[in-house]
């Protein structure tokens, strides 16, 4: 199964994602008992997704595991999906992942950084020398209504 493919409302979710972030946990109270949430960015090839940890589960991940849901849940908060192992699944860490530690650990390329940035200006000025440009129609024909 793939991030792509997962459905709000969808149960029986066996998924292989990339954890790219974990935020930081939140307590909470209901019905009388404490709790914990959390939530985790997790992605695949095809997309990523909002993965939501429930108590012992925030303390198993960090950025950069490859982690396995097995009978996870997909649930939908304001229109944006969030997957989570609901009640009656498991979360395991089955290793690292490399593409996810290298997207947390580089630094950023300065050099494309600029070449992006020159392009941006470079893009500007055309747009401003053909504002000041003569316009396309007689001003005097143009009537406020």
């Amino acid at each position: 199964m793939q991030v792509k493919d997962l459905q709000p409302r969808q149960g029986k979710v066996d998924i292989v994602l990339d954890i790219v972030d974990v935020g930081e946990p939140r307590e909470f109270e209901k019905f009388g008992k404490a709790g914990r949430v959390a939530n985790a960015i997790a992605k695949d090839e095809t997309g990523d997704i909002k993965l939501t940890l429930w108590n012992e589960d925030i303390e198993k991940i960090k950025s950069g595991d490859k982690i396995k849901i097995t009978n996870g849940y997909v649930s939908e908060w304001q229109g944006e999906m969030q997957l989570s192992t609901g009640k009656f699944g498991t979360m395991e860490v089955i290793g690292e992942s490399k593409e996810a530690k290298e997207e947390e650990t580089s630094p950023p390329d300065e050099e494309e950084d600029k070449k992006a940035y020159q392009e941006s200006e470079e893009n500007l000025k055309k747009v401003e020398e053909k504002l000041e440009e003569d316009p396309d129609f007689d001003e005097e024909e143009v009537k406020d209504e």
